[in-house]
C-alpha cells in the first residue's frame, strides 16, 4: 500500500503515542454495465480499470462486467446501496428519489453539447448535491460526466409530431423526469429494463423505445423497429457510482485517485461516443431501417412543463448561471 509523508508521520506518532492508526486493505470494485463491451461506457470502464490499478500500485482493484452480468442497474445500485462491493454506470435520473435536484442532468432539451453537461458536472452545485447523495443513500458519485449521447425515438412508424406519438407503448427509464418527459411528448411511458427492449419490441409488448445511437447499435435494436426519430430529447450524462462501504474501505490518498481516473475515464468514453455516434445511425440505415431528422420545435413546447411538475425550476437556473446563459 502507497503512503504519503503525512502518512508515514501519523504511523511515526501513532506508535510513539500508542494511538490506533486506521488501516487499509487491499480494495476490489465489482463494476457493472448494462451495455456490451465494445460500446464507449464499456471501452472507458475497461480504461479506469487499468488505470486505477496502475496508479494505487494494485491497492483498488476493479473488476468489470459487462452485458447485465450482475443484474439491471437498479438491482446494481439497491446491491451497492446494501453494502456490496458493486458500483454501475447509471443514469443520473435514478438518483434523484434520493436527491431530487439530481434529476436536472437528465432533463429535457436543457444541454445542448457534451461540453455543457460536462462543465455542470464539475461545478461546486452539482458536487454539492453529490456529496448529499452520499449521506442519504449510501452510494458515492465518483464522476457524472459519462455521455452517452442524445437520445432518439425508434418506433414501428414515422413520427413527425407529438400528436403521432398517442397510444405508442415507449420503453423508458424508470424516474420521474424520463417518464415525465415521454408523457408529455405524447406516447405512454413504459419502463423496463434495457435487457428486455429487443425481446419486448420483438414481440410487440411496446411500441417503441428510446436510445442514444450507441445503444441501437450494441443491442441491435434496428433489428426489430421500423425508424428513428432523431429527437435527441435528452442528452444521456450518466455517473459512476459506487458502494459507500467500498469507498469508506479506501484510503484517502486512493480515494483522490480514484475520483481523478473517474472523471478522466469519463471524458475518454465521452469522446468515444461523440465519434462513434454517426457510424451507429450509418449502421441503423444501412439495416433498412428509416432514420429521420424532425422539427424538434413541436417537442421543446410540448415537454417545458415538465420542469415545473417536477420541481426543477429552480435547478434550471443554476444550470444557466454555470453555463453563464
Amino acid at each position: 500500500m502507497r503512503f504519503s509523508t503525512a502518512a508515514l508521520l501519523a504511523c511515526v506518532a501513532a506508535a510513539t503515542f500508542g494511538m490506533a492508526v486506521p488501516s487499509f486493505a487491499a480494495v476490489t470494485l465489482k463494476i457493472g454495465t448494462v451495455l456490451p463491451p465494445e460500446d464507449p461506457m464499456g471501452q472507458g470502464l475497461e480504461k479506469f480499470k487499468e488505470e486505477v490499478e496502475a496508479a494505487t500500485g494494485g491497492d483498488v482493484k476493479v473488476t468489470i462486467f459487462h452485458n447485465s452480468q450482475l443484474g439491471d442497474t437498479s438491482e446494481m445500485i439497491d446491491q451497492a446501496r446494501a453494502g456490496a462491493s458493486i458500483g454501475t454506470i447509471t443514469d443520473v435520473a435514478r438518483l434523484s428519489s434520493f436527491v431530487p435536484s439530481l434529476a436536472i442532468m437528465s432533463a429535457p432539451f436543457l444541454f445542448d453539447t457534451y461540453e455543457q453537461a460536462d462543465k455542470f458536472a464539475l461545478s461546486p452545485d452539482y458536487l454539492a448535491w453529490g456529496d448529499e447523495l452520499k449521506e442519504k443513500s449510501d452510494l458515492v458519485m465518483l464522476a457524472s460526466n459519462w455521455y452517452q449521447g442524445p437520445r432518439h425515438l425508434l418506433t414501428q412508424k414515422p413520427i413527425s409530431a407529438p400528436a403521432d406519438l398517442s397510444g405508442v407503448r415507449m420503453r423508458t427509464i424508470g424516474a420521474p423526469v424520463w417518464i415525465e418527459t415521454i408523457k408529455a411528448m405524447g406516447a405512454t411511458p413504459t419502463p423496463l429494463p434495457w435487457a428486455e427492449v429487443y425481446p419486448a419490441l420483438q414481440m410487440g409488448v411496446i411500441d417503441g423505445a428510446e436510445a442514444q445511437p450507441t445503444a441501437i447499435t450494441g443491442a441491435k435494436l434496428f433489428e426489430v423497429i421500423k425508424d428513428v426519430t432523431l429527437t435527441g430529447h435528452i442528452q444521456l450524462v450518466t455517473a459512476l457510482v459506487i458502494s459507500a462501504d467500498s469507498w469508506d474501505d479506501i484510503s484517502a490518498e486512493n480515494q483522490a485517485i480514484v475520483r481523478e481516473k473517474a472523471v478522466e475515464a469519463g471524458r475518454y468514453a465521452s469522446g468515444l461516443t461523440i465519434e462513434l455516434g454517426k457510424a451507429s445511425l450509418e449502421q441503423v440505415a444501412a439495416s433498412g431501417v428509416a432514420v429521420n431528422s424532425v422539427d424538434i420545435a413541436p417537442f421543446k413546447e410540448a415537454v417545458k412543463g415538465v420542469y415545473a411538475d417536477l420541481d426543477l425550476e429552480n435547478e434550471v437556473k443554476i444550470v444557466n448561471q454555470v453555463l453563464g446563459r
